[in-house]
């Protein structure tokens, strides 16, 4: 698949690359986060079912994650000696029903008993008071997709919901608890469509942290043939986002696609000053050291570390 590292090189962004890589310089610390989360279990509270059937993932995520019956079995039981022995957190997500929920609150009790030995970042859908609530009784962080573009969740997500209702419900979460929002780079399809106004939103609300992912055309789901997101596109999102929030770490998760791609992508993320990068590719490890960044290692999930 073409990588398309070509847009990369055009005069205007490398001065704005520049201009992000000061911004990043004058706020930050010379360091980088270095992300191998190892020691956080993924777990689906739902297994691999999934109501919304999302064209960017079809249920294919949920498979790469432990449901919470196996996990908890394969474990012992909360409580006992050796649980906490492999794993000190959990990144607790989900499928969604009709309405863009997890269904956390079904599973309140063993995620309160699984909170006592390990920390948990649950991944929540859409919320209303309650549930965030709910959510923020069980987290020690919140993580929540954000869309910034109505035809994007129609389309990708199948639902009849507004860039409103994601506002709604951050706002919610953050009343409870702490809440890093994900912004998902190119979902529609490879093609970038409200990720900027996404951004302006969030830099409204004043978050704290800002996560970034980059959509994986996935096979057997409904965008396998679309293309990757243009890097140059990504490039200056990521760059434009340090200069609007100078201040908020950002990070770029786990989510991206690999090979060549990756190595443009995460040396760019570098040159964009992004704090964390989870499982950088060695070609953006090294770029990091020659711009005199000390690495701080991880071993649990970014919005956790």
């Amino acid at each position: 698949m073409k990588v398309g590292a070509e847009s990369l090189f055009r005069p205007e962004l490398g001065r704005l690359l520049a201009r992000a890589w000061a911004a990043r310089a004058e706020h930050f610390p010379p360091q980088l986060g270095v992300v191998r989360p190892q020691r956080t279990a993924a777990v689906s509270v739902t297994g691999r079912r999934c109501e919304l059937d999302c064209a960017h993932c079809g249920g294919h995520y949920l498979a790469g994650m432990l449901p919470l019956p196996e996990f908890l079995a394969g474990r012992g039981e909360p409580g006992r000696a050796g649980t906490a022995s492999r794993y000190k957190s959990c990144l607790v997500s989900g499928g969604c029903d009709r309405q863009g929920r997890v269904p956390l609150a079904e599973h309140r009790e063993e995620l309160a008993a699984l909170r006592r030995e390990l920390r948990l970042n649950l991944h929540v859908g859409l919320v209303d008071e309650a549930g965030a609530r709910a959510a923020a009784e069980l987290a020690e962080v919140v993580s929540f997709d954000f869309v910034g573009d109505e035809e994007t969740i129609r389309q990708v997500y199948g639902l009849s919901a507004s860039v409103q209702d994601y506002l709604a419900s951050l706002r919610a979460l953050r009343r409870y608890a702490r809440v890093v929002p994900h912004i998902c780079l190119g979902l529609h399809g490879g093609r970038m469509r409200g990720e900027w106004r996404a951004v302006e939103l969030l830099a409204e609300e004043g978050v704290e942290a800002l996560a970034f992912l980059v959509f994986v055309p996935t096979r057997g789901t409904r965008f396998a043939g679309c293309p990757l997101p243009d890097l140059g596109e990504v490039a200056e999102l990521l760059a434009r986002s340090r200069l609007l929030l100078p201040r908020t770490p950002l990070y770029l998760g786990c989510m991206r696609p690999g090979g060549r791609y990756r190595d443009w992508l995460d040396v760019v993320a570098v040159q964009c000053g992004v704090n964390r990068l989870v499982l950088p590719s060695p070609l953006a490890v090294q770029y990091a050291q020659g711009m005199g960044l000390f690495l701080v290692e991880s071993d649990e999930c970014c919005v956790l570390s």
